[in-house]
């Protein structure tokens, strides 16, 4: 089946995300990032002549939810279907865009496996959690790190994969993984693995998570308060303001996202455009890549000339160094897993601090 618009006169855009539930921190930003980029390209003129229109659908952070959302979005004709921001639920939708041959993206999940887990119709926007890894870890070892504490969850890829990809590159620059530990997601209480890093020998120079709300919060407090000072490097989970706004115990915290604000940089243009629509500062790189991933969407419906699946599908497989405001965007040769930069962030005093930009050799990053 093939998505054709009526009359071609518009672009109907579909986004099943959380905007309600464990996800709203995440696809909320996105969903206000996509909007300024559908103003922005409504009011030049639209894709090809054609006015974008974007239905939302909240899935309440519920995987199941996420199936029912993208078979009402099918059933509404969408050309396109954006999913939510963790890949389970991405995993839902997606398989029923699929079915549809509407390509589908994730706005900022980050498992590098999620477009071949779907299929050929499924692309990745953000940076992936193997590019993530690496550069982390190529940090850790540029600071003279040489023992690293990895902190993992299994519930979600996410949380599992990304700490697995930063100590395989660690260990592959010539770092050693002291301990694994693992915890719950929810879980509130981490005592026993802030004991277990005390009684390390040797003791850990850095501790690496992708932990994010409630947990990474939770953590980060106990651990501090035990008088442990080592360094915790986060990912792009944490880049909330509920980060920003913990005081002392996340001092010095660095963590990796897509983008830093450099003056005269295009994510400084975004900001003061956000800040323009929106009447308060953007405080989080999610909304960008959410703006990034509309932008995306109209270069490969404008390079295909159609709203027909399939040529918007073919595409945006082809797209190279498309301008967004994070930078350029290369799909072309990735299997649907996008080539971006990645930036690293420094928590002080409750501000963002660039910690530099980081391009690694392909052949560094650990396969998915």
């Amino acid at each position: 089946m093939t998505t054709v618009n009526a009359g071609h006169h518009e672009l109907l855009v579909g986004y099943a995300g959380g905007f309600t539930g464990y996800l709203a921190p995440y696809d909320q930003p996105s969903l206000k990032g996509v909007q300024l980029a559908i103003d922005e390209i409504n009011a030049s003129g639209g894709v090809d002549g054609m006015q974008i229109n974007l239905i939302v659908k909240d899935t309440r952070s519920d995987t199941a939810q996420a199936a029912v959302a993208a078979q009402e979005l099918v059933d509404g004709g969408v050309a396109v279907m954006i999913v939510s921001c963790d890949v389970d639920p991405a995993v839902a939708s997606g398989v029923i865009a699929q079915v549809a041959e509407i390509p589908a993206a994730s706005s900022c999940a980050s498992t590098p496996t999620l477009p071949a887990a779907v299929g050929p119709y499924m692309f990745s926007n953000y940076t992936a959690d193997n590019l993530q890894g690496t550069v982390l870890a190529s940090y850790a070892r540029e600071q003279g790190y040489e023992n690293a504490y990895i902190l993992l969850s299994r519930d979600t890829p996410y949380t599992e994969k990304l700490p697995e990809y930063f100590g395989e590159a660690f260990e592959a620059m010539g770092g050693t993984v002291v301990a694994v530990g693992e915890y719950t997601m929810g879980q509130q209480d981490f005592s026993a693995e802030v004991t277990k890093i005390k009684a390390l020998d040797p003791a850990p120079d850095v501790i690496q998570t992708s932990a994010y709300e409630p947990d990474f919060p939770a953590f980060i407090k106990q651990l501090r308060a035990a008088g442990i000072t080592t360094q915790v490097l986060g990912s792009d989970g944490i880049d909330s303001p509920t980060t920003f706004g913990l005081g002392d115990v996340a001092e010095g915290v660095v963590f990796s996202n897509a983008g830093f604000a450099s003056p005269g940089s295009p994510l400084e243009a975004y900001e003061m455009a956000y800040e323009a629509k929106y009447g308060e500062p953007n405080d989080t790189v999610f909304t960008a890549t959410g703006y990034d991933l509309m932008m995306v969407i109209a270069a490969a419906v404008e390079a295909a000339g159609s709203t027909d699946g399939p040529a918007i599908r073919d595409a945006w497989d082809n797209l190279e160094n498309v301008e967004v405001a994070t930078g350029l965007i290369t799909y072309k040769g990735q299997n649907r897993v996008p080539v971006r930069v990645v930036a690293l962030n420094m928590v002080v005093d409750g501000e963002r601090v660039h910690a530099g930009d980081y391009s690694p050799d392909p052949s560094t990053i650990p396969a998915p």
